[in-house]
């Protein structure tokens, strides 16, 4: 039975090139986070094959049950936050990148709770993206998700219009709301073009019932950006 081989397409070649490149700054002996999304999804298995074929020794810690799976299908030795409270290097992927700040969306993957607490505990939180994913500002293509208890959740909803967060449950199924690894639900919450994100993630960050959002300020120090020109390396201005 012969393996069933999927034709990339130029946007995914730009991620894997962007991905292939961001996964050599790993090094023997790290404790490297493990990102979650399609992006990601190639980084993780370019450290699986820099393990098979160069015999490189690293332990992962990964953001999402679906990274997990990923991870140890590869043969990728993965740890915990328990084992290990902080992280040498974390690569991961970005919904938006802002230019300049390289402020970041995440969260469309399901999984900004757990990313972002592997961002935090880390040293250096490096990004992988395509060139699609650059904008002037953030929220120009992406709604900002923000996850939130399941319990009293309408009201939470509630307190977010209040704040002009145009929040919308994100749905699994017609009629159940999806439901991330920690339980929690997904409020995507369509600013538009952001001005003042600092300000947003300082409301969001007060709103009883939210658990997290998506706005990650001041985590990236690089990004990697696969494009029609090859990989480029964006650093904070």
């Amino acid at each position: 039975m012969t393996k069933k081989t999927v034709k990339l397409t130029e946007q995914d070649l730009w991620k894997k090139a962007a991905a292939e490149a961001a996964a050599q700054l790993v090094e023997s002996g790290m404790v490297v986070g493990l990102g979650t999304g399609s992006t990601a999804a190639f980084v993780v298995s370019a450290l699986g094959r820099r393990i098979k074929e160069e015999r490189l020794r690293i332990v992962g810690i990964p953001t999402s049950e679906r990274t997990a799976a990923q991870a140890r299908s590869l043969r990728v030795p993965l740890t915990s936050l328990a084992k290990h409270t902080q992280i040498d290097l974390t690569i991961d992927g970005a919904d938006e990148v802002e230019r300049g700040t390289l402020f970041l969306i995440k969260g469309h993957g399901g999984a900004l709770l757990r990313e972002k607490i592997v961002a935090a505990a880390s040293k250096r939180m490096v990004v992988v993206a395509d060139e699609t994913k650059i904008v002037d500002r953030l929220g120009s293509r992406f709604s900002v998700p923000v996850e939130v208890v399941p319990f009293g959740w309408e009201a939470t909803r509630e307190k977010l219009r209040q704040l002009g967060a145009n929040p919308e449950l994100r749905m699994a199924t017609k009629t159940k709301p999806y439901v991330t690894d920690g339980g929690h639900y997904i409020m995507d919450c369509a600013y538009g073009p952001m001005t003042a994100p600092k300000e947003t993630a300082h409301h969001l960050d007060h709103v009883v019932g939210v658990v997290e959002h998506g706005l990650f300020l001041g985590y990236a120090a690089k990004v990697y950006v696969g494009g029609r020109d090859g990989v480029k390396i964006l650093e904070r201005s």
